[in-house]
């Protein structure tokens, strides 16, 4: 990594601006710059890529990311106050830094940046789960992204790569899976945080893959997958009753016995059943809407 014109110094900053996390925004900040650094060197080499960067907070991420010199980093804080904070990092990399003050959930991050693209983040632990399924139940496919390089709550990032038969295995690990390799790098401490929250996190990489690794369509593996682990103690011929009369014969017609339970089942089984239902599923979303009308 590069030196810089001279040290930025990111608890300084803190301080200048008196920044305090917010509970309401999910906020811990990660200030062990040589924590930050480690996310960088396992996502790998930056320097030909466009990095988009999710709730930076006052910028010590973000300042790791810039000393790998990448093609262009896109910031977006959704916290007013941060703003100043990571405005004093451009003078140390001009041009390389450009600062969205939006909420990521109301932009198409798509059009932030350029391919190859990657995405590096300390998500909030109040949105983290809905950023990540935004990017996995993305309409095109392969992505923009190449790699998506998070940190959670432990418990979510063991819900990402869980395998069937796990406590942890639900519509998450699915999605994850069928579409990327998910991995978790390692874990920090809260001890390492800013205020320290009371759960430990874990960094995760996921890389999406050119087709995901079995035939279906999103939307009604999704919502098999959502509609299954809604009541995952529940045997499948009751938690799919709805969707069809003759739920016992798919199931047995699919190789699914209809006495197990969703954490039995495994990704291809359950992109096959998606396939199976996909006329019950059309009917049932669109009787929805129509009620929702």
């Amino acid at each position: 990594m590069s030196s810089f014109k001279k040290p930025v110094y990111i608890k300084e900053l803190i301080k200048k601006y008196k920044l305090k996390s917010k509970k309401s925004l999910g906020q811990n900040f990660l200030l062990d710059s040589n924590l930050t650094d480690k996310i960088i060197r396992k996502t790998g080499d930056l320097s030909n890529y466009d990095i988009l960067e999710i709730g930076p907070g006052p910028g010590s991420l973000t300042l790791s990311i810039l000393r790998a010199l990448p093609r262009n980093l896109v910031v977006v804080e959704k916290d007013p106050r941060c703003i100043p904070a990571l405005h004093e990092l451009t003078e140390f990399f001009p041009n390389k830094l450009t600062i969205l003050n939006e909420d990521f959930l109301n932009l198409n991050p798509s059009t932030l940046v350029k391919p190859p693209s990657r995405v590096i983040a300390n998500l909030p632990y109040n949105a983290g789960t809905e950023i990540l399924v935004r990017f996995l139940e993305s309409s095109t496919w392969p992505p923009f992204w190449k790699t998506l390089t998070l940190m959670f709550q432990k418990e979510v990032a063991e819900r990402i790569i869980a395998q069937p038969g796990s406590k942890h295995y639900g519509r998450l690990s699915i999605i994850s899976q069928w579409r990327s390799k998910a991995e978790i790098l390692f874990s920090i401490p809260p001890e390492a945080f800013f205020p320290p929250p009371k759960v430990k996190s874990s960094v995760v990489k996921i890389t999406a893959l050119s087709s995901p690794i079995h035939q279906a369509e999103l939307k009604n593996l999704s919502f098999i997958a959502k509609t299954a682990f809604n009541q995952r103690r529940k045997m499948l011929r009751h938690s799919l009753k709805s969707l069809s009369q003759n739920i016992e014969n798919v199931l047995n017609s699919t190789g699914i016995l209809p006495t197990s339970r969703p954490e039995e089942l495994p990704i291809k089984k359950f992109c096959e059943l998606s396939e199976r239902l996909k006329g019950e599923i059309f009917a049932h979303l669109n009787d929805k809407t129509k009620r929702n009308q």
